[in-house]
């Protein structure tokens, strides 16, 4: 095939991903726990191809050797992602025709995105997990748990302060807002108790997204139903007009918290396309929160078989990190090699040669052929391929191919990767499947057997201010850290309030490495800048944040629910 040939990929776009979903054959759920070795007792199925997990099967399967255990993560992507989820799922499904065992644990979608300008989030092609609809929208519930459990916190709250404010709090300190599944703009900032004195104390408060919410990363690292109890009673609401932490058990809201969120601590069980059993369960926000999924999912999985695979979001900078550096250190379990997905699109874009924009087409000129641009942005996949190899793992690079890419453009990521020690397939898994990812698989299965041990990149023991530098400089590749007076202060704060023992996250785009998310490639010279920090004392970290973020996003013009219907066989048509 000649350098300047179309490289084979995606199906064409009759092919679309709903039509396929609905073309695979789906076994019984029953039959995708026996082939996970989950005895059948533990199910609670919801319909014919989805079931929670009881969490006894934790305890139950735990004398089981424990599986091989692989994180995938990708260099810093576009705003319209590079295809991680989809990567992950062709890898089990390539490792499962090996002859591997293999189990995938995601993350659930959110409404929000699926019905706003991403769509939905199941995978890609021939590569998604399935039921498509089911999973990205109820699914089980676990989400409407998420958002009532949060919300009974929240008017908890305010009917304290209606009730005589016996706790003493000081209404401008209360940070706890409310969630919704929905992008929502105008809930952003709103003002509540308006009307007559019986409708409550009026304050400034408004919505975030549900993915944001505190609970949903206090059920994410949960590792009982007991730790549940425990991390929604710490829950930090407010403080005291004294400066003393006001606690969701302060306002006796975490009982009735962990009741709503029994069920959804158990891990729901889907299916790839080719019936590889998949983990769903929980999906924290990637920029401000941990951005991966359950712990109990991954203390379930890892002794399904011999290969448990789990996604980060974002870049190796994000939720890469956020795995090695908090949810490691929760589930005391220890990755063994990292997938790194890299795109034709997103090393051309880091060239800083082109516009890429969520929400409209990429400039036409980037669909050109132009192993140069790809050249120009291989950078950030070095920095990347840096990082991965801080914590100690086997990076194995994945280019997750495009129609639109050039064999020629391929032989460059090729070409870096492998200058960089890295092992690198191209994997065509969108059109072909689990077929299209062996060599993916196979190279996976080598970065496994090399020697490896986790490094973390701070020690618990070190200060809050130490760790936020150390990930800034260390990962992020910053020269230093600014901490503003108010950020300088809150560190103090944490400090003497007992915090200082917690994990460290930064809030930060993930559109760069750095906080500018016009900052390209691998940028050098830059300094990260600290507004303000904040405990989220439940799940058990601090997270200092760096930038303007959205924590309730909103439509675009014409966003994708405007194209969701239901056909005359009550059929769902328009979802993507």
């Amino acid at each position: 095939m000649s350098t300047s040939s179309r490289a084979s990929s995606s199906p064409s776009p009759a092919s679309s991903d709903l039509a396929i979903a609905r073309a695979a054959h789906l076994e019984p759920v029953e039959e995708v726990a026996r082939a996970a070795g989950i005895p059948l007792e533990h199910l609670e199925p919801y319909g014919r191809h989805v079931a929670k997990v009881d969490l006894a099967a934790v305890r139950d399967l735990a004398d089981r050797p424990p599986a091989r255990y692989v994180v995938v993560t990708a260099i810093t992507p576009t705003p319209l992602g590079e295809g991680k989820t989809t990567t992950a799922v062709g890898l089990a499904q390539g490792l499962s025709l090996l002859g591997h065992r293999a189990t995938l644990a995601l993350r659930q979608p959110s409404m929000g995105p699926t019905f706003g300008i991403k769509g939905g989030a199941a995978g890609a092609g021939h590569s998604q997990v399935l039921p498509m609809e089911q999973l990205n929208l109820h699914l089980t519930g676990d989400f409407h748990a998420v958002t009532a459990a949060h919300n009974l916190l929240a008017a908890m709250v305010d009917s304290s302060l209606h009730h005589g404010n016996e706790l003493d709090l000081d209404p401008r300190s209360i940070a706890w807002r409310r969630v919704l599944d929905v992008n929502d703009r105008a809930l952003r900032n709103i003002v509540e108790g308006l009307g007559a004195r019986i409708d409550g104390v009026p304050r400034q408060s408004g919505f975030d997204i549900t993915a944001a919410s505190e609970v949903m990363v206090v059920l994410g690292l949960a590792t009982s139903l007991r730790d549940l109890r425990e991390r929604l009673g710490r829950i930090v609401v407010g403080f005291t007009y004294a400066g003393r932490p006001v606690t969701a058990d302060d306002v006796r809201a975490a009982g009735a918290m962990a009741v709503i969120l029994k069920d959804a601590l158990k891990p729901n069980l889907l299916q790839t396309t080719e019936n590889t059993p998949v983990l769903v369960h929980t999906g924290p926000f990637g920029n401000i929160a941990t951005g991966n999924s359950s712990v109990v999912a991954d203390h379930l999985g890892i002794h399904t078989g011999d290969y448990l695979l789990t996604e980060a979001g974002f870049g190796s900078d994000m939720g890469a990190e956020r795995f090695v550096n908090l949810k490691c250190r929760v589930s005391g379990l220890r990755p063994d090699a990292a997938v790194l997905v890299a795109t034709v699109r997103s090393l051309k874009a880091h060239s800083g040669n082109y516009s890429v924009v969520a929400g409209k087409p990429l400039p036409p000129e980037m669909l050109h052929e132009s192993p140069r641009a790809v050249r120009a942005g291989a950078d950030n996949l070095r920095r990347h391929l840096e990082i991965v190899r801080s914590f100690g793992l086997s990076p194995v690079v994945a280019v997750n191919a495009f129609p639109t890419d050039f064999e020629s453009e391929h032989a460059v990521i090729r070409e870096v990767a492998g200058a960089e020690g890295a092992r690198v397939a191209v994997s065509t898994h969108v059109a072909d499947g689990g077929k299209g990812a062996l060599d993916l698989a196979e190279a996976v299965v080598a970065a496994c057997a090399e020697p490896h041990g986790l490094r973390f990149t701070y020690e618990l023991d070190d200060t809050l201010r130490d760790k936020v530098e150390a990930v800034a400089t260390k990962v992020y590749g910053a020269d230093g850290v600014d901490f503003s007076p108010t950020a300088a202060k809150d560190l103090e704060r944490f400090e003497v309030l007992g915090y200082g023992g917690f994990p460290v996250v930064i809030a930060k785009t993930h559109l760069s490495i750095s906080s500018d998310p016009t900052l390209v490639g691998a940028p050098t010279g830059w300094r990260l800048p600290v507004r303000e920090v904040r405990a989220a004392a439940g799940a058990g970290y601090v997270y200092a944040i760096s930038g303007e973020m959205r924590t309730m996003p909103g439509l675009p013009r014409n966003p994708a629910a405007a194209s969701i219907d239901l056909d005359e066989d009550g059929e769902v048509v328009g979802l993507f």
